[in-house]
Parts: C-alpha cells; structure tokens; sequence
C-alpha cells in the first residue's frame, strides 16, 4: 500500500466507519502451490471491532485455498478518480489518481454451525436497515429453503491483525488548486462527484 504520510489515515473512528459505508471488499490469499486467489464479497465489522465477518461459496478455489492458507488481505475501496494536473494553479506537472483505500490483513477461520446461523442474522439484520419483518431476514426465511442455501455457503471470520488507511485526497495541493479539483469533479460521473464530497468532508475535519 502506498504509504505517503500526508495521505495515512489513523484515526480508527474514520477508518470502521469507511469500511461501514464500502463493505464489498476484495479477499485473497493463495494456496499452498502459491497460487493466488481472490473473491469480492460483502463484510462486516464484529460488534467487538476485533475481526471482520462473512461468506463465500463452498468447493471454489478460494474456498479452497482458505482452508490451506488462513492467512487473508481484505481490500476495501471508496470512490476514486483520475485528477488532472491541467485542473493546478500551475498546471505544468504529472497528474495523478484520488483513491480511499482501507487495507486489512488476518486470519480467517470458517464458522461453525451456531456461529454462522448467528452471523447470518446479524448479516441479514443489517443490509436489510434493521427491519425484522423483512422477508428475507434471516428468521424470515423459508426453513427447507434456508437449509439448502446455508449448507453450499461457508460462513468465516477474520481476526484483524493489521489495518492500513490511505485517504488520497489531494492534501497536498494548495487552496485554488483544491477548490478546482472538486469543481471539475462536480461535473462528472456518480463516482468522481462521490470523490468530491469525500474531499470537502477531509478538508473540514
């Protein structure tokens, strides 16, 4: 991960609340031939903070591999964009990328029978804002059609060991060039007018 200080992030607060707003990461790791493996999935912070939480299918290569290597780099990125060096006060420079990026390492252990049944409800609980007569909270949920769909997935989590911020908000760049950057981003897509509340929300911290 790209370490510049200016761009780090430490403050835990602002970093479970990134990961909160952007749960679909990115998890690899590779088996014991080294043969890396990745899959995208939704995760979610333990109440505790203390490890990360979710499912894969089961017999897949990543499946796999977990079981041979719990060792695990959960990726989870914000909105980005490509920033011209053309948007500067003194334009004559390299432009660059904006990015947030959380990067977390561990070890991942898959769940046992209770504990995923327990995970699934939280899980369900939650992407569904808490309401408990959703139909498809868990509780909800046809029992035959819940049995079958739980037995192909393997619930897991991850004991977080080390956690890495980089916020690449153009910190660095001064008042008119900022400014600049976030007009220019304004009038783009979904993502990069993202990016621009991103910036103006760092800059008021």
């Amino acid at each position: 991960m790209y370490k510049a200080k200016i761009y780090t992030e430490t403050d835990s607060s602002k970093i479970w609340s990134f990961i909160e707003a952007h749960p679909f990461a990115l998890i690899t790791t590779s088996d014991f031939s080294g043969k890396p493996v990745a899959s995208q999935v939704p995760l979610i912070l333990s109440e505790n903070k203390k490890s990360l939480q979710g499912h894969i299918m089961r017999q897949t290569d990543h499946h796999k591999a977990f079981l041979e290597n719990p060792q695990v780099l959960a990726v989870f990125s914000g909105p980005n964009a490509y920033i011209s060096g053309s948007w500067y006060s003194k334009p004559h420079v390299a432009s660059t990328w904006n990015y947030m990026s959380v990067q977390v390492q561990g070890k991942l252990c898959f769940l046992n029978e209770n504990r995923f049944i327990e995970l699934m409800k939280r899980f369900t609980l939650k992407f569904e804002a808490g309401d408990q007569s959703s139909p498809t909270f868990y509780n909800n949920i046809p029992v035959g059609y819940r049995k079958q769909h739980m037995q192909a997935i393997a619930g897991f989590e991850i004991k977080i060991e080390n956690i890495e911020a980089t916020f690449k908000l153009s910190q660095d760049k001064d008042e008119e060039s900022f400014d600049n950057i976030i007009k220019q981003l304004r009038q783009k897509s979904h993502q990069e007018q993202g990016l621009a509340d991103e910036m103006e929300k760092n800059n008021s911290l």
